[in-house]
């Protein structure tokens, strides 16, 4: 697809940074150098994982350290409202029609902050507040969020027309995405290398069903050479867009980057189409579509029927003792692990890695229009963005939660009772920040933060996760109406087409694949595509030939 650079880019450039805003009256009496003079009350949005031997997540030692520091820097009374993380979308799109959404919350989807901005009521008054006048009238005050997300990052999502800021984007401290993942001590007894292609990864993946008896013994007939979930875009990325032309401009990709698994990404289809043949060869997970959750396929890995999967780059190392390579080596022996291996190229040999854009994939902070203290609200946006509170959170207590090595390394030690964080690196608490954040210490932290693991295994992991990665320019072009409208309807219907596709039998896959599509587009998916387009030609003066 070409793409035509129209003349007038830069006027239509220079409109889009002329944006200007009559901000509302949002002074705060009652907030005197830095603090208010009478105690103010919010409530803040916290994911209840229900993990097992964890803590309650509105009431435990991590949450009475921000009530206690809260009260003492700003004079706020803080409580937290549990909200499913697996149902996260939505539970807070009830809560948003209840008008009992917490005054802090926050969430992946975009969609559900839009809907609800868009969404006024007799008086004109949006469901959503806008943050672009507190941000301004209050940026000597939020020097903390400033610092962690940039100026440019706070104002990501803009509109370039009305100057509203309906959400904060928070970052990513840490890039890296996804990996995949071998068993090495398999590979070594069938003499085999770790693989650096894709033909190199399929011919393991057939070594190992073909000797499931030498590897599995009594246990053969339970062999999976490779696992996925129903999640297939997520679970199977890097296989997929190492069938998107290296060549592909940034335009392109945002007109066709709605999904975030890349499912509409030009060669996208091609990476599916090996899937179905791994699945119709019998190196796939053959109930792969049959579970919503991850505890059956997690369980397959520990007891070590699995050969290989693609997950977050530090899958196998979650979850301290009870992780996967810890129960591999119970279960099965000491050398029993899965390594990382980084090993789809594209067509110019490059392990490509789509990373989104630079800062807009990660939560999303918003104050609802029932939130009465939208300046105690955003000044504990602000504390939790600290430095140093994000470094309390993460490290906790010194001899109970890390040691500190000489290096300034933190070696996060195995938590139990009252330290247990419910999140890694305890993310659902520092809502701006995803990923380890403590400046120079975070490589070697990183590497020390997986007890049992070794360095260097974590340490490949982490780099194979980001290594190659492209992040795609970021378009302001405001709200587009169409993906608003869909909400998560689309990503259910991605989901049963991946799943479709991928087990369907290999004559059939294109009749399949192409069906599913067809609805996927019919049911908004074009619709996001066309207003992309005309979005790109009004705010940047690009337009395309189909």
């Amino acid at each position: 697809m070409k793409r035509i650079l129209s003349l007038v880019l830069a006027l239509a450039m220079l409109a889009s940074l002329a944006v200007t805003t009559a901000f509302a009256e949002v002074t705060d009496d009652g907030f005197v150098d830095g603090k208010f003079t009478e105690t103010r009350s919010i409530t803040v949005e916290i994911y209840n994982r229900n993990n097992d031997g964890g803590t309650d997540p509105t009431d435990n030692v991590w949450t009475k350290y921000i009530k206690e520091q809260m009260l003492e820097k700003y004079n706020v009374d803080v409580s937290f409202v549990s909200v499913g993380r697996w149902t996260e979308t939505d539970d807070i799109a009830n809560l948003l029609a209840d008008g009992k959404a917490p005054d802090v919350s926050y969430t992946y989807g975009a969609n559900t902050i839009i809907s609800y901005a868009n969404m006024v009521d007799a008086n004109g008054n949006p469901g959503v507040i806008d943050l672009a006048p507190y941000l301004e009238t209050y940026k000597d005050q939020i020097g903390d969020v400033i610092a962690l997300l940039g100026e440019d990052n706070l104002y990501y999502d803009q509109d370039p027309t009305t100057g509203a800021v309906w959400m904060l984007e928070g970052i990513r401290a840490d890039v890296s995405r996804i990996t995949t993942f071998i068993r090495k001590d398999w590979l070594d007894k069938l003499g085999l290398g770790l693989p650096t292609t894709e033909e190199e990864f399929h011919d393991a993946l057939v070594a190992f069903r073909d000797n499931a008896e030498l590897l599995l013994g009594a246990d053969a007939e339970k062999m999976i050479p490779y696992t996925t979930s129903t999640d297939v875009g997520w679970r199977n990325d890097l296989l997929c867009v190492s069938y998107v032309p290296e060549d592909v401009d940034d335009e392109t990709l945002f007109v066709y980057g709605y999904d975030d698994r890349h499912l509409l990404y030009p060669g996208y289809k091609e990476g599916v189409r090996v899937l179905n043949k791994w699945y119709n060869e019998g190196l796939i997970w053959k109930d792969f579509g049959l579970y919503n959750d991850s505890t059956v396929e997690d369980d397959n890995m520990k007891a070590g029927y699995v050969g290989a999967f693609m997950h977050n780059w530090d899958y196998p190392f979650r979850n301290g003792d009870d992780c996967i390579n810890a129960n591999l080596k119970r279960n099965v022996g000491e050398d029993a692990m899965f390594v990382p291996i980084d090993c789809f190229p594209n067509e110019s040999g490059v392990t490509r890695k789509f990373m989104g854009a630079a800062v807009g994939s990660d939560r999303k902070i918003f104050f609802p229009s029932t939130n009465k203290e939208p300046l105690a609200s955003l000044l504990y946006v602000n504390f939790i963005s600290s430095a140093e509170t994000i470094k309390y959170l993460q490290t906790g207590l010194d001899g109970t939660n890390y040691i500190l090595h000489d290096d300034g390394a933190y070696e996060i030690l195995p938590a139990t009772g009252e330290w247990v964080k419910n999140s890694g690196n305890n993310i659902d608490y520092t809502m701006s920040c995803n990923g380890l954040y403590l400046g120079e210490a975070t490589g070697a932290t990183t590497a020390l933060s997986y007890p049992g693991i070794p360095t260097d295994v974590v340490i490949k992991a982490n780099e194979y996760g980001k290594n190659n990665g492209r992040f795609v320019k970021h378009f302001n072009v405001g709200t587009i109406e169409s993906e608003t409208e869909v909400g998560s309807s689309l990503t259910s219907k991605r989901d049963e087409l991946l799943t479709k596709a991928v087990s369907a039998p290999v004559e059939e896959f294109d009749s399949v694949y192409d069906s599913y599509m067809e609805d996927y587009m019919n049911a908004g998916g074009q619709d996001i595509i066309d207003e992309r387009i005309e979005k790109l030609a009004e705010f940047y003066g690009y337009t395309f030939e189909k």
